[in-house]
């Protein structure tokens, strides 16, 4: 029996990919694992049943056998480390490329999204202006430090690992901010993760759930 993860059933992010089941499903893309998506409403998140798997209520979970997972890059991590094509064999490269999936969540992701959710939820407010630069200036803290580590080169580390893999998916929340154009070599680094063909497969997955979501609401 293939793994099964949760997604929503209509993704507030309008199919632009950044919900957080795409990490999941970009890594099981990667690894050449088939999977089964069970979809949910924002009601059934908060049902007995999911909280079950997900104590806060949110996605993705992950099901396989006896075993429920929940937080991204928790599943990530349990995917490449039973299939090979994620983390390198060499023990300290496997731990660096760890390493950079913790980075990606604990130091990268916080800031950017903060910046989101200010830009989606307090353009109406009489001090978004004043606080805006602010939220910018610490998105651009990290991402001169990122930059400054990636140089000219294609992957964090090495060949492309999970690390990257959590990069990317973090990073792409940026696409509507414009501060990606900032930094061409992030910006560079960004389209190479999206021009792979496990992500072009999650991501059009994922896409036609919530295609599929639009289209049942217009017929109604």
């Amino acid at each position: 029996m293939p793994p099964t993860i949760t997604a929503f059933a209509n993704s507030p992010d309008r199919g632009r990919g950044q919900a957080r089941d795409m990490r999941v499903r970009w890594a099981l893309e990667e690894v050449g694992q088939p999977y089964d998506v069970r979809l949910v409403s924002f009601e059934d998140m908060k049902a007995p049943a999911h909280l079950a798997l997900h104590p806060f209520g949110q996605i993705p979970t992950y099901e396989h056998g006896d075993l429920a997972l929940f937080e991204s890059g928790a599943i990530v991590l349990h995917i490449a480390e039973r299939h090979a094509g994620l983390l390198p064999t060499e023990p300290n490269a496997r731990a660096r490329a760890i390493a950079w999936m913790f980075a990606a969540l604990s130091t990268l992701e916080p800031p950017i999204v903060e910046l989101g959710m200010a830009m989606l939820f307090e353009r109406d407010k009489s001090w978004y202006a004043e606080r805006l630069p602010m939220l910018q200036d610490r998105v651009r803290v990290r991402l001169g430090e990122l930059s400054r580590h990636l140089g000219d080169a294609d992957w964090l580390d090495g060949a492309f690992s999970a690390g990257d893999l959590m990069m990317v998916t973090v990073l792409r929340r940026l696409h509507t901010s414009g501060l990606l154009n900032e930094y061409p070599d992030i910006a560079a680094y960004v389209a190479r993760g999206e021009a792979r063909p496990a992500f072009r497969r999650a991501f059009d997955a994922q896409l036609a759930i919530f295609t599929a979501a639009s289209k049942g609401s217009q017929d109604r």
